[in-house]
């Protein structure tokens, strides 16, 4: 079967027609030479006054056709040589980056994404072929990474709430414990825990996947922040962190209060876990061309050049020590940012030593169908990173 494919292979059809061309133009030029070269040659002794000798001229006839025949023969034998060498060479070359692009897609099959195709030098097309191919392979193994470490996370985070409601069911059942106010409370508190995760982990598949809608309207700036703020001004002044709103007047944009409220939480609330007691955080918006820009700037820690490129992906969290009460369940980064490109804007991160800033884009240009049905599902401000 192997043999079977090798000559079903691209370089040996590329080869074997390379060799009916050279054959077919072999075969023109025995068949010009044979038929128009003697006549043509038989004129040319006419005319120059050999004709008379029948015998002269059929000897010299018969030597043209034999010399004619043995220098087109070796003539041609040599260029079938030198195009069959040169043919192969170059299927050969063909063959090489293809190959090596189907063992790579073979190892890809396989789940070993760290394979990569090197430079081959095969050609533009064959090396754009090669880079899309490791674009392809770098995304699908942060994918593969990401989704491991969403497993672990979760089972991790599943660990602490049914351990505890496994135990007090188990006490109940046996009856070494009582249901009581403070059982209650507790095992509330671990089944709102695991509702909570539930929830994140639906938000975030809906909102990448764009399957929320948005009821879109024409909100003043400066109410939006303000609210924001507000919602989360007791949170602040209980670890004693200031919280500045800076916004210019007159400013509007065309969102949905809602989302863009969830997205303003989010920011927020993840300001206010990496900010230091006397700290400061500055919630701002300004115009720009064709568009508004907010910002959110806090004089925490910062975040390190390594997990920067990261914070936006899902289930990721760059302190992995940090559960989900101290260091959320890493799905609000990006489900702000899944909600904010939904609005046709941006969500970018920018960080030094003296703190983090998240910037919105939003453009002021709006699109023709401004308003969109909302969702039917309820979809909660999750916890962030």
């Amino acid at each position: 079967m192997s043999g079977r494919r090798r000559y079903q292979g691209l370089a040996a059809r590329f080869f074997l027609a390379q060799l009916l061309v050279v054959a077919a133009s072999v075969l023109a030029a025995v068949v010009v030479a044979s038929l128009a070269g003697p006549a043509l040659f038989h004129e040319h002794l006419e005319q120059a006054g050999a004709g008379h000798d029948a015998a002269q001229v059929l000897h010299v006839e018969q030597a043209y056709r034999a010399t004619n025949f043995w220098t087109l023969g070796v003539a041609l034998a040599t260029a079938l040589a030198c195009c069959l060498v040169l043919t192969w060479n170059v299927a050969r070359r063909i063959q090489t980056p293809i190959h090596a692009l189907t063992q790579a897609a073979q190892a890809m099959a396989g789940r070993r994404y760290d394979t990569r195709v090197p430079a081959m030098g095969a050609g533009t097309e064959v090396e754009d072929l090669a880079g899309a191919f490791n674009t392809m392979a770098a995304r699908l193994e942060r994918t593969e990474d990401t989704r491991r470490r969403m497993l672990s996370d979760l089972a991790h985070e599943l660990r602490t709430p049914v351990s505890v409601l496994s135990v007090y069911h188990e006490a109940l059942q046996d009856g070494v414990s009582h249901w009581d106010e403070p059982t209650g409370a507790l095992m509330g508190e671990q089944l709102a825990r695991l509702t909570r995760l539930v929830e994140d982990i639906n938000d975030v598949s809906r909102a990448e996947e764009g399957r929320i809608g948005l009821d879109r309207t024409t909100e003043p700036v400066a109410e939006l922040l303000h609210a924001a703020a507000e919602a989360h001004r007791e949170d602040y002044a209980a670890k004693g962190v200031a919280l500045a709103l800076d916004a210019d007047p007159g400013l509007a944009v065309d969102v949905d209060r809602q989302r863009m409220g969830q997205v303003l939480g989010n920011l927020l609330t993840n300001a206010l876990r990496h900010t230091p007691p006397g700290g400061r955080v500055t919630l701002e918006a300004r115009q720009g061309p064709s568009k508004v820009t907010l910002r959110v700037a806090d004089t925490g820690e910062g975040i390190s050049p390594e997990h920067l490129p990261h914070i936006f992906e899902r289930f990721y969290r760059g302190d992995t020590a940090r559960d989900r009460d101290h260091g959320g369940s890493g799905v609000g980064l990006a489900i702000s940012r899944a909600l904010v490109q939904a609005h046709g804007g941006t969500l970018t991160a920018t960080s030094t030593t003296a703190g983090a800033t998240f910037t919105i884009d939003l453009p002021t240009e709006q699109p023709t169908d401004r308003r969109t049905r909302s969702s039917t599902a309820n979809i909660g401000v999750p916890s962030l990173e």
